[in-house]
């Protein structure tokens, strides 16, 4: 009988409590809180052309290869994952921005979900096949495991001090 009482006041308690508003609807729109968010735009033939988006990738004129590179060159922490940081798409991809997130650094991403093409690029430029994939000044790092790994030892710090550094703002 007390068990029955105290699982009746543990499910009433769960039950008062809010319950995050993400919902994914379908590729590219979500609910969060409370608002509808969309990564693409459907193709309304009533929007004006300077009003409709463009993919920068391809009107760039850039090969998905150098953009790569383009990249890891200009972006002092990269990584390339499953969604955004903001919305990780996977278990790994979420822990690696929760890890990077930790040193206060300027966190750069590509959705490799977006772009298959760009995926492919991606795994040919750092032969290696697995996502995450993190570059950090320029340099390939690895996944997911191998950043919490460098988190736990202290190595991560070290390689992200002067970048962290020029985050600081003087008071």
């Amino acid at each position: 009988m007390a068990a029955r009482s105290l699982s009746s006041i543990l499910l009433k308690g769960v039950v008062g409590l809010p319950v995050a508003r993400l919902t994914t609807l379908a590729s590219g729109s979500f609910y969060r809180h409370g608002m509808q968010f969309s990564t693409t735009v459907p193709n309304d033939s009533d929007t004006h052309e300077d009003f409709k988006p463009t993919n920068k990738l391809e009107s760039s004129g850039l090969s998905l290869k150098d953009i790569v590179e383009q990249d890891v060159k200009d972006n002092p922490v990269m990584i390339y994952m499953k969604g955004v940081p903001d919305l990780p798409r996977c278990g790994f991809s979420s822990l690696a921005v929760r890890v990077l997130n930790e040193y206060n650094v300027p966190l750069s991403a590509r959705n490799i979900l977006e772009d298959p093409e760009l995926k492919n690029a991606v795994k040919t430029f750092s032969n290696w096949p697995t996502f995450p994939q993190i570059f950090i000044k320029g340099e390939f790092i690895g996944g997911s495991d191998i950043i919490l790994n460098m988190h736990q030892t202290g190595e991560l710090r070290e390689k992200l001090k002067d970048i962290a550094a020029n985050q600081e703002k003087p008071e």
